[in-house]
């Protein structure tokens, strides 16, 4: 699934993102971790993996979204 990078802290290495709908959706360390990335800006697209649907579930990897 697709969304876009809406909030990150360096520290925690948590943040959010928005869905397309609009939906704001959180992850922790884990998820981001998952992605290896190392940093993400606010605006980025990025590509997410799930447990559940929509805003109901938990973001469980964080990547960059690539063609």
């Amino acid at each position: 699934m697709q969304a876009t990078a809406y909030t990150y802290d360096p520290a925690s290495r948590t943040g959010s993102v928005l869905l397309d709908d609009g939906s704001p959706l959180s992850f922790d360390a884990a998820a981001f971790e998952a992605g290896g990335l190392r940093l993400l800006r606010p605006g980025q697209r990025v590509r997410i993996e799930t447990d559940g649907d929509g805003a109901e579930g938990r973001i469980t990897l964080v990547t960059l979204q690539t063609l």
